[in-house]
């Protein structure tokens, strides 16, 4: 009996480990499920307010992260109001923030959202592996204010 439960474990285990791999490697988002989160997030500011759907893209992870997407929110100078990755930029004045090409990508976002919406390209660290990578967000000014609210896809 032992060993039939033995075997079962190990024939167990050897399937989650090589068997699938997509368990335990996060799988891409793409560019079209950013814009969806976004837009999502959109609906989700109109209905609890700014200040309760900024605590929940930083803290909701089940719901406002897809993949290896996750929503951030800024105010026109720069500043980090939510951050679905990392909670610890919250409160950062990123408008001077430079990707490794050197764009001035904060400035950018800022410039899409005061038209409206838009998108732009950056270089970014990637959640997962940590190496940096090419990344496109999909910006949206939240409608009255001086909020704009995005996610991207790596490439």
């Amino acid at each position: 009996m032992n060993k039939r439960i033995l075997n079962f474990s190990v024939a167990f285990v050897f399937g989650i480990f090589f068997l699938s791999p997509g368990v335990f490697a996060q799988e891409r988002g793409s560019f079209e499920e950013a814009k969806s989160l976004v837009n999502k997030g959109l609906e989700h500011v109109k209905k609890v307010g700014i200040d309760v759907a900024f605590k929940d893209f930083t803290e909701d992870k089940e719901h406002w992260v897809v993949k290896d997407i996750y929503l951030f929110a800024l105010d026109m100078k720069g500043n980090q109001k939510a951050h679905g990755f990392n909670a610890k930029q919250i409160g950062k004045n990123m408008w001077d923030f430079k990707d490794a090409n050197g764009k001035l990508m904060f400035q950018e976002f800022t410039a899409a959202a005061q038209k409206g919406k838009g998108t732009v390209e950056y270089e970014w660290t990637h959640p997962t592996t940590k190496k940096i990578e090419s990344k496109q967000s999909y910006i949206v000014r939240i409608p009255n204010t001086e909020y704009y609210i995005g996610a991207g896809a790596y490439k």
